[in-house]
């Protein structure tokens, strides 16, 4: 609190929505986390998400380490960040080329610069509860209606930085459908397989109504998967659901632990660019070496055998945890590599549906967890994150816990 606001430098992380106080981790090692009194935690968030391996995982440790013995940044182009570029597109369906940056925020906010610059619009149409990063023009909320012009969602964020960008319920064609009417629509941001406000996956046909109704309205259709690429299946949410976008935003997984990500998209969008274009981006650390070895050493493990494992262990956790949730109010969602357990007698499909979960009872249940050792999400709005150094054990403990700290949060 005397030298970092709130305690902490980013702010799920202080646990104020749960009751308690940070915890201060000190190591991680496979999927445990330790503090700095000593305490050990299995971990069901893994950094929310880039440690799709487990903490410290030899391959990517010995990667970095070896890339900073070469020295740990140069300002200069390397032969690694093609070497992930490749791999990027590779990967992922609708992208040919691939600019690096250093965060899911920048990447995100010079997506929408660059949709605006090839759609030569402005609007730019996002989905209520979905979370962008932090840009000022993406950090809004909904008013009431179908499809609002948005509104400050914090103080220091303009009403005229927020003017440019209407917000729709997720999962609600209709809503999509008159934005795109009423409005000179850039492009239309959303999470594929959005996590963001729990995990609430697209109702069937939403993601090709999307990509027609873009395509139709002369806009772009750009797919956030800083959470869902790499994580969901080796192409992201996009070769889960099969349906492309025009822009791709990557993060988290894609860094390997460390701060990296991406934009991506057809060669003909990505080469207006500078240098190769008119619509400027630039970082000194984009591209850092030591991300980019992180980052290939990560997609190196990932082959089909551990996407057919991560699979089989979410599963796993799926059903102990809707097993230990019989008889309470709650809904469970689960995509490959992820899960939420939602604390509301109502299937979710969209924002205003997550909002009435019960977060008091959340928080009981997660100071339960942590009392016995498991680490969870601190946030109703946030997923679990399950990764490849979790096992059968780890996952039958958490359930046994589950179940005690259920019965405890709804006592």
């Amino acid at each position: 609190m005397r030298v970092l606001p709130g305690g902490v430098n980013s702010p799920v992380r202080a646990m104020r929505q749960i009751g308690r106080d940070p915890v201060f981790i000190e190591r991680g090692e496979g999927c445990e986390l330790i503090d700095v009194d000593g305490n050990r935690y299995l971990d069901w968030v893994c950094s929310w998400g880039p440690l799709i391996l487990g903490h410290a995982h030899p391959e990517v440790v010995a990667a970095v380490a070896a890339a900073a013995a070469r020295g740990t940044s140069y300002g200069a182009a390397t032969e690694a960040e093609v070497e992930l570029a490749e791999a990027v597109a590779a990967r992922v369906p609708s992208v040919e080329m691939v600019r690096m940056t250093s965060s899911g925020t920048e990447a995100a906010m010079s997506a929408a610069r660059l949709a605006r610059a090839v759609s030569g619009r402005e609007v730019i149409v996002k989905f209520a509860g979905a979370y962008h990063g932090h840009a000022d023009g993406l950090l809004v909320d909904a008013g009431s209606g179908l499809a609002t012009l948005a509104i400050p969602a914090s103080p220091g964020v303009t009403a005229a930085q927020a003017a440019d960008t209407v917000v729709v319920p997720w999962n609600d064609p209709r809503a999509v459908e008159r934005a795109l009417g009423e409005h000179r629509v850039a492009a239309v941001l959303c999470e594929p397989l959005p996590a963001n406000m729990g995990l609430v996956p697209p109702e069937g046909g939403f993601l090709e109504l999307l990509s027609r109704a873009t395509r139709d309205a002369g806009a772009l259709l750009i797919f956030d998967e800083v959470i869902s690429g790499f994580r969901v299946a080796a192409g992201g949410a996009q070769e889960l659901f099969g349906v492309e976008p025009d822009l791709t935003v990557l993060g988290k997984v894609l860094g390997g632990g460390l701060p990296a990500a991406a934009f991506g998209g057809s060669r003909t969008t990505m080469e207006r660019i500078a240098p190769a274009g008119d619509v400027y981006q630039a970082g000194t650390l984009s591209g850092n070496p030591l991300a980019m070895a992180a980052g290939l050493a990560t997609l190196r493990q990932l082959d089909q055998a551990a996407y057919s494992r991560l699979g089989t262990l979410t599963r796993r956790l799926a059903e102990g945890l809707g097993q230990a949730a019989a008889g309470f109010p709650l809904q469970l969602v689960a995509s490959p590599g992820l899960l939420t357990l939602f604390f509301n007698s109502e299937p979710i499909s969209d924002f205003t549906a997550a909002s009435a979960c019960d977060r008091d009872a959340h928080a009981r249940f997660c100071r339960a967890m942590l009392a016995r050792g498991i680490y969870a999400p601190p946030s109703q709005f946030e997923a679990w994150f399950i990764s490849l150094a979790h096992d059968e054990a780890a996952i039958d403990r958490t359930v046994e816990a589950a179940a005690e700290s259920l019965a405890e949060a709804f006592e």
